[in-house]
């Protein structure tokens, strides 16, 4: 079966273009990408929170999957990254860009949990993960990506990876599937 995606958002070749000139290589593949807009497509009216917003490929997907009253928040340390972004996808009401440090924003947030959580940077992730998981509502998916090793990975990150698995599965308080697909995928669903 192929699984490339037969549609794809009509912001991603100017996003993947902006991409490609400004040296980032760190966007979501396709097969993520589709799978982030069916998790959106699947909570009508969700709350979508991203955590790495890079230059918005992720955020396009997300955008592409929701309904007209879903809302995302994307947080992105890099602010010239987040920029392209900001530009090309920052009309879409649906959407708030935030600039700043992932973590710093998980510790300060006081609103409501989120019904999708995609954590795709550090924070959320190899950092302040209890407090994204604290963020995701009763019923809500947690979404992690790049657990496949990655050419760019420094000797030590697949330490960190084989941590973060066995924590996250140790858990109770979430039902976890590990997908070898894409660039190496864990779900989350939050049981209680």
């Amino acid at each position: 079966m192929d699984d490339t995606p037969s549609t794809r958002p009509a912001s991603l070749p100017a996003l993947r273009s902006r991409a490609r000139d400004a040296g980032f290589t760190m966007s979501s593949d396709d097969r993520t990408g589709s799978l982030l807009a069916a998790l959106a497509a699947a909570r009508p009216g969700g709350r979508i929170l991203e955590l790495g917003t890079g230059v918005g490929e992720g955020s396009a997907w997300l955008l592409d999957g929701m309904d007209a009253s879903a809302r995302l928040t994307s947080v992105e340390l890099d602010t010239a990254v987040q920029e392209v972004a900001r530009q090309e996808l920052g009309a879409d009401p649906r959407a708030t860009f935030v600039s700043g440090d992932g973590g710093d924003w998980l510790e300060e947030y006081d609103g409501a949990p989120f019904d999708l959580v995609f954590a795709d940077t550090w924070p959320g992730k190899f950092t302040h993960l209890d407090r994204a998981l604290g963020l995701v509502a009763v019923g809500g998916t947690y979404l992690i990506d790049d657990l496949d090793p990655q050419p760019n990975w420094p000797d030590s990150h697949q330490k960190s990876v084989d941590a973060l698995l066995v924590e996250l599965e140790a858990r109770d308080d979430f039902r976890c599937v590990r997908l070898a697909w894409s660039t190496g995928l864990l779900m989350a669903v939050r049981t209680g």
